[in-house]
């Protein structure tokens, strides 16, 4: 009798140990697939032309149904075969992505401190014209960039800022890359995005904030050198010409844990 309880339980443990590993594979690919704007995409059409399938099954649309089963039997190998660099870089960023990125372990008043310097900052250089990018890691890891960069690792401050990319400085034509409340590199280099939806008269910066927030789920601001204005890119958008007071809600919204991943945010919150 005991051997059959022991049996038994030692079975149980085994399915919640397997069902457990599976959803958490499941969930960190999702949340890999989120962070990828390419990624999303192909993701929703490839999930578009499943439910295709089904419902030429059900409402027995021979000619579409035809076509679609010979796309789902080899669209898969086509699949591997056209986006190799991004499956490549989806198994990346599993391995990169941050349990709790530094962002969410920042007390309100650290945030409010962060987005304060930075604000500050880039108020200053929207008004002298001096071109920025400022770039901050959330859950996936920037490690790799940061490598490449002159490492920093300093306390961040509005005047660290403006001095790192002020002209004839060494540093001031690449990007900073800020890790929770540090700024961890500056002079970083990033991907430029070649979507067709960027403004030409947008230069290197602007394509270099979209290429980084195509590829992670970063937060790239950028200051123009030759107009001033302000944008900030997410997840593969830029919101343009934005105001102060604009880009310091946007940047706020942000950075603040939303209340499925940090459960305490309210109770932050409410003490406020």
């Amino acid at each position: 009798m005991s051997e059959a309880i022991g049996s038994l339980v030692l079975d149980i443990l085994r399915w919640v140990v397997d069902i457990s590993i599976l959803w958490a594979l499941v969930y960190f690919l999702l949340k890999s697939i989120k962070g990828n704007v390419k990624l999303s995409l192909l993701f929703k059409g490839i999930l578009s032309i499943v439910i295709l399938y089904i419902l030429a099954s059900v409402f027995k649309l021979e000619t579409l149904g035809f076509v679609l089963q010979y796309i789902i039997q080899w669209g898969p190998i086509a699949l591997i075969i056209i986006f190799q660099p991004e499956i490549r870089n989806i198994l990346e960023q599993l391995g990169k992505t941050q349990l709790l990125g530094r962002h969410k372990i920042l007390s309100v008043d650290e945030r409010e401190k962060l987005v304060y310097s930075i604000i500050m900052a880039v108020d200053q250089m929207r008004k002298a014209k001096i071109g920025a990018l400022i770039v901050l890691e959330r859950d996936i890891s920037l490690i790799d960039y940061i490598n490449k960069a002159t490492n920093l690792y300093a306390e961040i401050s509005s005047e660290l800022l403006v001095s790192l990319f002020f002209p004839n400085n060494p540093l001031h034509d690449g990007g900073v890359i800020i890790q929770g409340d540090r700024i961890s590199c500056a002079g970083a280099v990033f991907p430029t995005s070649n979507s067709l939806k960027i403004n030409k008269r947008l230069g290197t910066r602007h394509r270099a904030a979209l290429g980084i927030t195509e590829d992670t789920d970063a937060i790239a601001i950028v200051v123009s050198e030759e107009t001033g204005r302000i944008s900030i890119a997410i997840k593969g958008e830029l919101y343009y010409n934005l105001s102060i007071d604009d880009a310091r809600i946007l940047l706020i919204d942000e950075l603040r844990p939303k209340q499925n991943d940090f459960e305490e945010e309210f109770d932050e919150e409410a003490d406020v």
